[in-house]
C-alpha cells in the first residue's frame, strides 16, 4: 500500500460517521457485519503501522489493563443536585419564587426529560476526549476515563471551536440492555441489578474497560461548559451546539413560556414515558437565560433556576399466591412474593421482592393477601403495603434449612437476611470458587469467571475441593482452553497446595474471615483443627476477634457439609498447620505502612507478609499516621494524598532495605 496513513485516516472518518449515525442518529447505513469488516480492517493497518497509533481511533475504545481503582478528581466547577418538585403545586411554587427574584423580567424554561442513569462530566482538549468524571459527591468525582471511551454514543473526538470544552451528561443503560444483562446474570447464577440506573452506575465504576463495553451504556449530553461556566448564552443554544457537534442530546425537549407550559410537557411526558426505550422519573426545568441564571444563583444545595419534576412511582393492586425464597450468590435467602400477573407502566408484573422476614413482619402480609406494589424501573418491583386481607390467608415462615442444598441456616445477631453457610451450596458456588481462587487467597491464576463458569455448568466442579481433582483430558474438553493453557491452570492449582495456613482459611468463605483475621487465628490456634474445635469463647480470645466473627467461625465448622469439604481439602495436600515468625520486634515494628500499585517483583499480598512479619502494620488507607507509602506502578489516589500529608513514599527497593531484606 503506497498510502497506508491516508487509508487509515480514511478509515477513521467512515468509522466515526458511522458510529454517529448508528449511536446518536439511531439511523444505520450498514449492517454490523459491515461495520466489524471496516473496523477489523483499520486494526489491522494500525497493528502494521503502529507508527501510526491515535488515542481517538474507534479501534481505541476498549483497551489498557484492570485498573487498581479510581483516581479523586475535582470538578472544574460544582455538579450540584437539583431540588425536586413532587406534585403541579411545588413546580408553580418553584415558578413563584423564580418570579419574585427575577422582578419584571420576562423568562423561559427549558424541559428535559430526567433520564435515570449516573451523571458524567466529559473533557475536551484539542478536540480529543482527555477525561471522564463521574458526579460522585458534585464537588469530588472519580476518573473513569477508560471506561467512559467505551460508551460509542460518547465521540473520542468533537470539534467546538475551543481548546478545552467539557459536557456534562448522563450516562445510561436502555432497557434492552438492561434486560440482556439481567438475562446473562441468571444464566451464570449471579444476583440481578435491580434497575437500569444501579446497572449503570455499577457498569461504569467496573475496574475492568472491557466489561463496562458489553454493558452497552449510553450517553446524553445537556450542558456545555467553557473552564467550567457555560459556554452559550442560553441553555437551549448548548443543547443546539451540542447537537451540532455529534454528541447525543435527547430530543425530547421543549422551549417553555411559562409554567403552565412547562407543565404540559410533564404531563404529556408521564403519559408516554413507557414509549421510551430508557427510563425516566421526571422532567427537569431550567431557567433559559444563563444571564439570569447567574442572578438567581445558588442556595447551599442545589440552583435556585433549576428543579426536577418527579413522578409519582408506578403501582398497581393484586394478590399474594406464594412466596418463594431465593438464595442469592453469597448464601443470603430472599422471600420473594408470587403474584397474580398485573399491568404496572406497560409491563407484566408477577413477582415482587419482600426483602427479608422483618420487612414481612412489618407489611403485617399473609399468602392470600391483596397488596399494592410499586415499580420504578425495578425488574422485581416491592410490596408497599398489604391493601386488604384476603379470604383464605395463610402465614410464611423463613425455612431453617437451605432450600436449595438443606444446609445449616444462619441469622447473626443485629441482621435482616438468613444465609446458608455450606460452602459448595450450589446456589453461590461459583462466587465460592471464584474466591478460593482469587489472588489475595489461593492466588490460583488463570481461574477467572468464564472458567469457572464451564466448569460449574458442566458439573466437573461441584465443591471448591473438586479443583484438585481436575486433569488435563477434562480441562481440554472446554472451550477456548488449549494444551498450554489447560497446563498452565493445573500448575497453578498445584502451587497453590504451597500457601500457608492463613490463605487456607481465608478461602473457605467464612463471613467475616479476611485475610487478616486468618492470620490472627491462625497465629493464636497453630492448626486448622483446633481452630474448628474452638469454641465461641476460645475464638474469642484471639486478637481482634469478636462476638460477631467468632460466631460465624463457629457456625462454620458446625455444619457437616463444610467439615466434609475441610477434610478433602486436607486430602488434597493442602497446609493445616501453621508456624509464623514473631509479627513484632523487627525493623518495621510499629510502623505503618499503605501499598498502592504495581510492585516490580513482590505481589501485593507477599509485600503485605513481608511488611508485617519486620513487625510492622499494613492499612488500606493513608492518614497522618502512615510511616510510609510504598509505591508501584500505576499508583492510585493514595500516592497524592501521601505527598498532600508530607508521607515518606518509597519504592519496592527502599521497602526490602527498610525490613533488612536487602
Amino acid at each position: 500500500m503506497k498510502d497506508p496513513a491516508g487509508e487509515v485516516e480514511r478509515l477513521r472518518q467512515e468509522l466515526r460517521r458511522h458510529e454517529h449515525l448508528y449511536y446518536v442518529l439511531d439511523q444505520p447505513e450498514i449492517s454490523d457485519a459491515e461495520y466489524d469488516a471496516l473496523m477489523r480492517r483499520l486494526r489491522d493497518l494500525e497493528e502494521r503501522h503502529p507508527e501510526l497509533a491515535a488515542p481517538d481511533s474507534p479501534t481505541q475504545r476498549v483497551g489498557g489493563e484492570p485498573r487498581e481503582g479510581f483516581v479523586k478528581v475535582r470538578h472544574s466547577s460544582p455538579m450540584l443536585s437539583l431540588d425536586n418538585a413532587l406534585n403541579d403545586g411545588e413546580l408553580r411554587d418553584f415558578d413563584r419564587r423564580v418570579r419574585e427574584l427575577l422582578g419584571d423580567a420576562e423568562y423561559r424554561y427549558v424541559a428535559e426529560l430526567k433520564l435515570d442513569g449516573l451523571s458524567m462530566a466529559a473533557h475536551y482538549r484539542g478536540g480529543r476526549l482527555a477525561q471522564a468524571v463521574t458526579r460522585g459527591d458534585g464537588i469530588v468525582g472519580e476518573d473513569v476515563t477508560g471506561n467512559a471511551r467505551t460508551i460509542r454514543s460518547l465521540p473520542l473526538r468533537a470539534a467546538a471551536g475551543l481548546e478545552e470544552f467539557e459536557t456534562r451528561g448522563e450516562a445510561i443503560m436502555n432497557r434492552r440492555a438492561f434486560e440482556r444483562l439481567n438475562a446473562e446474570r441468571d444464566e451464570r447464577g449471579l444476583a440481578r441489578f435491580a434497575n437500569p440506573r444501579n446497572a449503570a452506575a455499577g457498569s461504569l465504576r467496573v475496574l475492568e474497560p472491557r466489561i463496562t463495553a458489553s454493558r452497552r451504556l449510553d450517553y446524553y449530553a445537556y450542558l456545555l461548559l467553557a473552564g467550567g461556566r457555560p459556554a452559550c448564552d442560553s441553555h437551549w443554544q448548548s443543547l443546539e451546539d451540542l447537537s451540532r457537534m455529534g454528541f447525543k442530546v435527547n430530543p425530547n425537549r421543549r422551549l417553555c413560556r411559562n409554567v403552565e407550559e412547562a407543565l404540559a410537557f410533564c404531563a404529556e411526558w408521564e403519559a408516554r414515558r413507557d414509549e421510551l426505550p430508557y427510563e425516566i422519573d421526571g422532567v427537569v426545568l431550567k431557567v433559559d437565560s444563563v444571564e439570569q441564571q447567574r442572578a438567581l444563583a445558588f442556595t447551599a444545595k442545589a440552583p435556585r433556576w433549576a428543579i426536577a419534576y418527579k413522578y409519582p412511582a408506578r403501582q398497581a393492586v393484586t394478590s399474594v399466591e406464594g412466596i418463594e425464597v431465593q438464595v442469592g450468590r453469597t448464601g443470603a435467602l430472599t422471600p420473594v412474593a408470587r403474584l397474580k400477573p398485573v399491568e404496572v407502566g406497560g409491563v407484566t408484573v408477577a413477582r415482587a421482592t419482600l426483602h427479608n422476614e422483618d420487612e414481612i413482619e412489618r407489611l403485617g402480609l399473609h399468602i392470600g393477601d391483596n397488596v399494592v406494589i410499586e415499580r420504578s424501573g425495578d425488574v422485581i418491583p416491592k410490596v408497599v403495603r398489604v391493601h386488604s386481607p384476603g379470604s383464605r390467608r395463610e402465614s410464611f415462615r423463613m425455612p431453617s434449612q437451605c432450600p436449595v442444598c438443606g444446609g445449616t441456616v444462619v441469622r447473626e445477631e443485629g441482621e435482616a437476611a438468613r444465609r446458608c453457610i455450606n460452602t459448595n451450596c450450589s446456589a453461590r458456588l461459583k462466587e465460592s470458587v471464584l474466591h478460593f481462587a482469587s489472588r489475595g487467597v489461593m492466588n490460583i491464576d488463570g481461574m477467572g469467571e468464564a472458567l469457572v463458569d464451564q466448569l460449574v455448568d458442566r458439573g466437573m466442579v461441584a465443591s471448591v475441593a473438586d479443583l484438585y481433582g481436575l486433569t488435563m483430558e477434562k480441562l481440554l474438553l472446554l472451550e477456548r482452553m488449549g494444551p498450554k493453557s489447560a497446563a498452565n491452570v493445573l500448575g497453578n492449582i498445584e502451587k497453590s497446595k504451597g500457601n500457608p495456613l492463613p490463605r487456607v482459611l481465608a478461602a473457605l468463605g467464612i463471613r467475616f474471615v479476611g485475610q487478616r483475621t486468618a492470620e490472627l487465628l491462625a497465629g493464636e490456634f497453630g492448626g486448622m483443627d483446633a481452630i474448628a474445635a474452638a469454641g465461641v469463647e476460645e475464638l474469642q480470645a484471639a486478637p481482634e476477634v469478636g462476638p460477631k466473627v467468632a460466631q460465624s467461625v463457629f457456625q462454620f465448622f458446625r455444619e457437616p457439609r463444610n467439615r466434609e469439604l475441610v477434610d478433602r481439602l486436607r486430602a488434597a495436600g493442602l497446609r493445616f498447620e501453621h508456624h509464623a515468625a514473631p509479627l513484632a520486634g523487627g525493623a518495621l515494628d510499629g510502623v505503618t505502612f499503605v501499598l498502592t500499585g504495581t510492585l516490580p517483583t513482590l505481589s501485593r499480598e507477599e509485600a503485605t507478609r513481608l511488611i508485617q512479619l519486620a513487625g510492622g502494620k499494613v492499612s488500606t488507607s493513608v492518614s497522618k499516621k502512615t510511616g510510609y507509602v510504598v509505591a508501584g506502578q500505576d499508583p492510585g489516589s493514595k500516592l497524592a494524598k501521601a505527598r498532600e500529608l508530607g508521607v515518606r513514599i518509597v519504592d519496592e527497593a527502599q521497602l526490602l532495605e527498610l525490613a533488612g531484606v536487602s
